[in-house]
């Protein structure tokens, strides 16, 4: 994701990380050169009667906007919806601590264990959701035996949240928890449950590949057009206006298509390194853990991974 602190409205009109336009370069680059062939070729064309005029652009131009932005929408929508279960994961962790140290604040052992599988947890969901291996985090937060038990598993993550079931359980049949206790403790491991389902709902039900595939061929077709039918009325002028419609149209495309996976590792997508480590920093914290780990900074070019 990208961060940066907020700007003049001038210089931001120059701003190169983070806008989609790196990706969509060589596009628009081939566009410029069919806007040339359009200019050189006009006569040519015309000629053999082959004319294009912009009324069917227009009409064609204002449906692509229309279903770009419905698809923007719901792209848009997914990367909302990430970020809030990120949010309540955040907000569930912070609650389950707080429940388990202040019912049972003499087990400092065995909260330092749960605290763990908590963090564990927040990294082992990064890793499913960016398709990555979990192993490192996994042996730096976990003792030996957990992290291999985790490891071997087809889903760590739901393994983690069954070791905090075990753990609960364990808890209130030693006499240490109440019934009330134990049920409002589980709830909040529902909750973790259910971030979990929501993100690999998210992560595992991509916009349906046939409109995806139906908006796209139609704004490559007409950006591909476009300049033969302004080249007899623009005439030199076709290449920088046939490149910026091309741009707007091309650039919404590309941007509808990086948040629909919100979870991944592009400039605009959701910074779940940053979250893990703001999850581990004010657990351990609670904890009174020190030093802490050092939060994670965007980096030179306002990236936040």
């Amino acid at each position: 994701m990208i961060v940066r602190p907020q700007q003049h409205w001038f210089p931001r009109l120059f701003v190169w990380h983070g806008a989609v336009l790196t990706n969509i370069l060589f596009r628009l680059s081939l566009n410029f050169c069919a806007s040339i062939i359009a200019v050189i070729c006009e006569r040519a064309y015309e000629s053999l009667d082959i004319r294009l005029t912009l009324a069917p652009f227009s009409l064609l131009g204002i449906a692509i906007a229309i279903f770009l932005g419905f698809r923007n929408s719901v792209s848009y929508a997914r990367f909302s919806e990430a970020r809030h279960l990120w949010g309540n994961l955040l907000i569930t962790n912070r609650s389950l601590l707080r429940q388990v140290k202040s019912l049972i604040p003499d087990e400092k052992a065995a909260i330092e264990h749960f605290t763990s599988l908590q963090i564990a947890f927040s990294y082992a969901l990064k890793h499913q959701l960016r398709g990555t291996s979990p192993q490192e985090d996994m042996l730096r937060l976990l003792p030996q035996e957990r992290a291999n038990e985790v490891l071997n598993t087809q889903s760590p993550t739901n393994r983690l949240l069954l070791l905090m079931g075990e753990w609960l359980g364990h808890q209130r049949q030693e006499g240490k928890l109440s019934d009330i206790s134990f049920t409002a403790i589980d709830a909040n491991i529902n909750v973790l449950s259910e971030v979990l389902g929501g993100c690999e709902r998210i992560a595992n039900t991509p916009i349906p590949f046939a409109y995806s595939l139906i908006v796209h061929r139609t704004v490559y077709l007409f950006c591909t057009l476009l300049p033969f039918a302004l080249a007899p009325t623009l005439g030199y002028m076709t290449v920088l206006v046939s490149v910026f419609i091309s741009y707007t149209f091309i650039s919404i495309d590309a941007l509808a298509e990086e948040l629909e996976d919100p979870f991944g590792t592009a400039d605009n997508d959701l910074p779940l390194n940053a979250m893990c480590n703001t999850i581990e920093i004010n657990l351990l914290e609670m904890n009174g853990v020190q030093p802490l780990p050092a939060r994670l900074q965007p980096d030179e070019n306002y990236r936040l991974s």
